[in-house]
């Protein structure tokens, strides 16, 4: 599977677009839609800026990964909504958080719901509560129950 435009929305409305680097609420360097990795080989670092084309352009070209990581954890056939809520945690978290939840461990075993409820677990930077995060789970939550 792929994401959807409306997976695609959902990773940019939480993550939001900045062309100027800055350290994210654990000390992150990061950039554009959340992309913490290198730019075009150059680590992300104070002062690093980027166009709108390429902030796009890096987003396109991650997501692929947390599909791919997605695709290979879940076990069981899920829908679009389902998929697109995975891979915007995913983006956010890394796959390997995915492939070692609770999460991923019901959805596997067909508890569907039971997996849902496990989106609000993971709210949490740093050890502090996030707003943000609270948010964007209960939203990945609502997608996924869809």
């Amino acid at each position: 599977m792929n994401i959807s435009a409306n997976g695609i929305a959902l990773i940019k409305q939480f993550e939001g677009c900045k062309l100027k680097a800055y350290q994210d609420s654990v000390g992150v360097w990061t950039i554009g839609y959340g992309w913490t990795q290198a730019v075009d080989g150059k680590q992300i670092k104070a002062g690093m800026t980027i166009d709108q084309a390429t902030a796009d352009r890096l987003l396109k070209c991650g997501v692929v990964q947390y599909e791919q990581g997605v695709n290979q954890l879940v076990k069981t056939t899920i829908n679009q909504q389902q998929f697109d809520a995975l891979v915007s945690f995913a983006y956010n978290l890394g796959t390997r958080s995915l492939s070692t939840s609770t999460l991923l461990k019901k959805l596997n075993a067909g508890d569907k719901q039971g997996a849902a409820n496990e989106f609000g677990k993971w709210v949490n930077a740093g050890g502090a509560r996030l707003n943000g995060l609270v948010k964007r789970r209960a939203a990945e939550r609502e997608l996924f129950l869809s």
